[in-house]
């Protein structure tokens, strides 16, 4: 969520990059989340410190990060990264599929998960197939909410509360996307639970997608998602571009750095 500084820093990296091939001492650390507060990270509540612990970020007390910079001072690399990371975490990311492309290389992703989308669309869609509609879309709806409330920490999300009700920002929402699209092998949008912003009509629309030959008419559920104010959904897009450009800045850094 900072891809301002994102994108300074990776200058910086290039620079210190730079400056090594001159001859000239420099060294860029990338660092990770520190425990205590700070001005970069005060604002973090429970559920953001949640979010980045299942994503891989523990904080450094200040004497590991101190370790950290004497140990970054000494090496002959231009840029490092230093954080301390949550390998279970990443591990059961990797396993679900949710593994970052930058750190694939830290732990092994499962076969399972290798296979990629279209086996788990095939396997989704054909037990939905088998399956009395009702219950379909009660499964496509307990598969939403279970994601989402993985996302924001456990939090229950009713089928009819709006998403953004319950504290879905951009990069929840992107997360949950990220989810949803790797379970269901559905290619989805940035955007997705701003145009159907409940479980209910999000399900609903999954199911279309997987079962496009079924009828997934329901009377209880809204056949258009309900509309997004222009402004509101236009600056929801400028923070999920900013986020994908942060994503971008750090593959580029990965790249940097091998």
């Amino acid at each position: 969520g900072q891809a301002n500084y994102a994108a300074a820093n990776a200058a910086l990296d290039a620079y210190a990059h730079h400056l090594r091939t001159q001859g000239t001492p420099a060294v860029s650390l990338a660092w990770g989340l520190w425990a205590d507060a700070s001005g970069m990270t005060g604002h973090l509540d429970s559920g953001d410190q949640y979010r980045m612990s299942r994503q891989g970020a523990l904080g450094l007390t200040r004497e590991e990060g101190m370790a950290l910079l004497d140990a970054g001072l000494r090496s002959p690399e231009a840029a490092l990264v230093t954080s301390k990371m949550n390998f279970p975490a990443l591990r059961a990311a990797a396993a679900e599929g949710q593994l970052p492309s930058i750190m694939k290389k830290l732990v092994s992703t499962p076969r399972k998960a290798a296979h990629g989308a279209a086996a788990s669309e095939e396997s989704l869609a054909e037990r939905l197939a088998a399956l009395p509609e009702a219950d379909r879309r009660r499964q496509l709806l307990e598969l939403v909410r279970g994601h989402a409330s993985t996302v924001l920490g456990g939090a229950p999300v009713r089928p009819e509360q709006p998403f953004k009700e319950v504290g879905f920002d951009s990069l929840t929402a992107v997360e949950l996307r990220n989810r949803l699209a790797t379970a269901t092998g559905v290619r989805l949008p940035a955007t997705l639970v701003f145009d159907y912003p409940s479980p209910a009509v999000l399900a609903r629309h999954l199911l279309a997608e997987l079962l496009p030959e079924a009828d997934t008419a329901d009377e209880e559920t809204p056949r258009e998602p309900a509309p997004v104010a222009a402004a509101a959904a236009e600056e929801e897009l400028h923070r999920i571009a900013a986020m994908d450009a942060d994503d971008l800045v750090a593959r580029a850094l990965g790249a940097l750095g091998n």
